[in-house]
């Protein structure tokens, strides 16, 4: 999924909707739903601000969300770039802050206006920065936080209370209606696109985590500090920043450190913890299907202690990251790919027959052999050539009724594999 065209690290403009990736990497399904989403939007913001739904605006709060929204989104650039690069499917976004404050305090065609201005800038300073946040998801993303938002302020209006009090009880009525209604909407909305755009979305990626949604709770909590503030005491809104960059920040920690316990350092590959995670939820996948199934791959580098002894250890770290790059980039983006540990990987392949998984397997050995992996170093350039791997082939269910059945069975494969000669495939 591409939306921009990379130029190094750096993304440009990816020009007019038409020359989008989505219509060649989205499903038909998720199109029709992202483009219906737009288009419902923008005009109901449009239609808003042409009959003045929801009475007369404030510029000044108006201004002052703006100005907030996008000081605090250059204030954490660089924390909300990495987090968008490391993640998969996000649910937190820090911007609910202003989004929730201008749902209670602008008429639903602003607040509206207020969430595209926002998010506008987030593509430019930061999302256009992320290969994970093509263009085609940046404009479905922008839709789903306008209809929330409208959802919201609208509800206000509606319900009669969109002028009451903060520092009343209606006032904090509204305040919590605004939030539920933000968040339910929100929720409905990413969840049904989630749901069209991937394959196999589990409960989590649709929704988020626990920990996700308390996350969010804290912002509508900040959200709704702000829009008092602006009320009764302006000066006071500057205390809600703070919380909300170390909020941000520790957002970002607890990701880096998610992704460090599941991670190969050597290799970048999932490590053996993380690749049992993800094969165990492709193995209750399979069982609740009840057809189809998977493969394994149990896959050894050839003589790899000669290559330790005879060029170091740091040496043949590089050339297990090398052979870790031959490996991924010879399987499908749907398989997972791990290391566990010394010269030994794994990969699960889901949905996959027996004709083809053994073209995956060939399609890995070939192209390991054909590596020149060369090592630059103060005594010199080491240019190790002629590496080979076996590989054992297990599948499921045919190999067994558990996980840890397949894994021996492609185990006791590789080692066919060594013991005739070494350099092959083994089923």
């Amino acid at each position: 999924m591409q939306g921009a065209v990379s130029q190094g690290t750096r993304s440009v403009w990816p020009g007019w909707p038409g020359r989008w990736a989505m219509w060649s990497a989205a499903r038909p399904r998720w199109i029709a739903y992202a483009v219906t989403c737009e288009t419902v939007a923008a005009g109901a913001m449009v239609f808003a601000l042409a009959t003045g739904f929801g009475g007369a605006v404030r510029p000044v709060w108006f201004a002052a969300l703006v100005a907030l929204g996008i000081a605090q989104a250059e204030m954490s650039r660089r924390i909300e770039r990495l987090r968008r690069w490391m993640s998969g499917q996000t649910h937190i976004n820090v911007t609910s802050v202003w989004y929730l404050a201008g749902a209670v305090l602008l008429p639903p065609g602003w607040v509206a206006l207020l969430a595209v201005v926002l998010y506008v800038h987030l593509w430019l300073r930061v999302w256009r920065h992320v290969r994970s946040r093509p263009a085609h998801r940046f404009a479905a993303s922008t839709a789903w936080a306008m209809l929330s938002c409208f959802a919201a302020s609208a509800s206000l209006t509606v319900a009669g209370i969109d002028n009451a009090p903060l520092e009343t009880w209606s006032g904090v009525g509204a305040l919590v209606l605004a939030a539920v209604v933000f968040e339910l909407v929100n929720i409905a909305l990413v969840a049904a696109g989630i749901y069209l755009y991937t394959s196999k979305p589990s409960l989590a990626d649709l929704i988020g985590t626990r920990e996700d949604n308390a996350f969010e709770l804290a912002t509508l909590c900040l959200g709704g500090l702000v829009a008092l503030a602006l009320v009764v005491q302006p000066v006071l809104i500057v205390c809600a920043i703070a919380p909300l960059l170390l909020l941000h920040r520790y957002l970002l920690l607890k990701q880096q450190l998610q992704v460090a316990a599941v991670t190969d350092e050597k290799t970048g590959l999932l490590n053996t913890a993380g690749w049992h995670k993800r094969a165990n939820r492709e193995f209750a996948r399979a069982r609740r299907r009840g057809t189809g199934g998977f493969a394994v791959l149990m896959i050894d580098l050839d003589h790899f202690k000669r290559i330790n002894d005879t060029y170091g250890h740091l040496t043949g770290d590089d050339v297990l990251a090398e052979v870790a790059v031959a490996i991924t980039g010879s399987v499908r983006a749907c398989d997972t790919v791990g290391r566990f540990g010394g010269e030994e990987f794994v990969v699960l392949l889901p949905a996959v027959g027996g004709v083809d998984v053994l073209g995956i397997a060939e399609r890995i050995r070939a192209t390991v052999g054909t590596l020149n992996v060369v090592i630059s170093s103060g005594a010199g350039t080491v240019r190790i050539g002629e590496l080979s791997v076996s590989i054992g082939v297990a599948h499921y269910p045919g190999a067994g009724d558990t996980l840890d059945c397949v894994l021996r069975a492609a185990d006791e494969a590789l080692y066919r594999a060594k013991d005739a000669g070494r350099n092959r495939v083994a089923l």
